[in-house]
């Protein structure tokens, strides 16, 4: 695999493999079934071992699991080869989960984040989602205390309206927004993204393949009996549609001698501000596979017509 040219997250001092990995199949035991916890250190490893150096993960993803399995592959190496990207917002009432960014409560989580990492900095930390009381910008306020005193290195704030975006960057502390964005699902295209490229903020799209949907491994006869299986874009004539629109890219794919996965992660490369991306993977080998993306380059016209595609 070729060097990697780092990207800069935002206005922040990190640099970052474009190609990043999700991990929320990581130790994330309430997300999937049957997960191995070895075969989760065992992604992170191979994806560090490549040069891959951003690793997002979060409270939730587990809980707590995915943080501590980064924690136990991050004691055996040296800490400055990850970019560790965790976040918080969810807390446990009773059997309830309610989100929560008071200063109180987002200081005493990044602390217990720290621990389960067994780091004594975390490289990005993003408010998980908005609770409906906190003013947005004391919740950064308090996340740029933490990061004047070293504990955390950059700002995020994830799943924000526009609105709650704009008041957390009111004295202009966020470097990374993350959200909902693909092929299926361009409403960030609005308002999101122009922002984020003016105020100099990096997106980084979650869900950018649709639960494998854009990346062409489906026909209209396959059968989901997990969470896919209510999703509206996997249900009836929609699914059938966007089979048909994903396989109009297999051409663009075949011309390249690689996936349509590759080239639709390509294509959000080409976007405004989408600066990385982290695509997830449940073996060390799609972790390798997620990697050619960024041997993939588009021409202007196969940038246009994926556009058009899916406009």
């Amino acid at each position: 695999m070729k060097l990697t040219k780092l990207v800069r997250l935002g206005k922040s001092d990190l640099f970052v493999n474009p190609i990043g990995l999700g991990t929320n199949a990581v130790g994330g035991h309430n997300l999937y079934p049957n997960l191995d916890d070895e075969t989760g250190k065992e992604l992170v490893r191979t994806a560090l071992n490549h040069g891959i150096n951003f690793l997002d993960t979060a409270f939730i993803y587990g809980p707590k699991r995915s943080e501590e399995l980064i924690g136990e592959v991050l004691k055996e190496r040296n800490r400055s080869e990850a970019v560790v990207a965790t976040k918080g917002s969810h807390k446990f009432v009773g059997n309830q989960v309610v989100h929560d960014n008071s200063p109180a409560f987002l200081k005493q989580e990044v602390e217990n984040s720290l621990k389960r990492l067994q780091t004594d900095y975390i490289d990005l930390y993003y408010i998980h989602f908005p609770d409906q009381d906190t003013p947005k910008d004391e919740a950064v306020g308090a996340l740029k205390q933490l990061k004047d005193e070293g504990k955390i290195r950059a700002i995020g704030v994830s799943n924000f309206s526009i609105d709650q975006l704009k008041e957390a960057n009111k004295d202009g502390y966020v470097d990374v927004y993350q959200g909902e964005y693909n092929l299926l699902n361009r409403s960030a295209e609005k308002e999101l993204l122009p922002y984020t490229a003016k105020h100099n903020i990096s997106f980084i799209p979650y869900f950018p393949l649709v639960s494998g949907l854009l990346a062409g491994k489906y026909t209209k006869d396959t059968v989901f009996n997990d969470l896919r299986a209510k999703n509206p874009h996997f249900q009836g004539e929609a699914f059938v549609r966007n089979l048909e629109k994903v396989n109009q890219l297999r051409p663009i794919a075949e011309a390249k001698n690689t996936e349509v996965a590759h080239v639709v992660l390509a294509w959000y490369l080409t976007r405004d501000s989408i600066d990385a991306l982290i695509p997830g993977a449940k073996k060390p080998e799609q972790v390798l596979s997620n990697l050619k993306t960024l041997e993939v380059q588009l021409t202007q016209e196969e940038i246009d017509e994926i556009d058009r595609l899916f406009s």
